[in-house]
C-alpha cells in the first residue's frame, strides 16, 4: 500500500468579509485546515463574529 504524501492538508486563515467595511474595530479570523487536492479554491464558510454578534461570511486570505 502506498504512503500519503505529506502535505495534502494545509492550513488557512478565514478572514471576516462584512466587518472590513462596517468600521467597528477589530478583526474575526480563524485558523482551519483545508484538503488541498480537493479544494484548489478560496474557502467560504460562515462563522460567528463576536464583534457583529451575529454570523457573518469568512473567506480564506493569503
Amino acid at each position: 500500500m502506498a504512503k500519503k504524501a505529506k502535505g495534502d492538508r494545509i492550513q488557512v486563515i478565514l478572514e471576516c468579509t462584512e466587518q472590513k467595511g462596517s468600521g467597528v474595530p477589530g478583526m474575526s479570523r480563524y485558523i482551519t485546515t483545508k484538503n488541498r487536492k480537493n479544494t484548489t479554491e478560496r474557502m467560504e464558510l460562515k462563522k460567528y463574529n463576536p464583534y457583529l454578534k451575529k454570523y457573518t461570511i469568512h473567506k480564506e486570505i493569503k
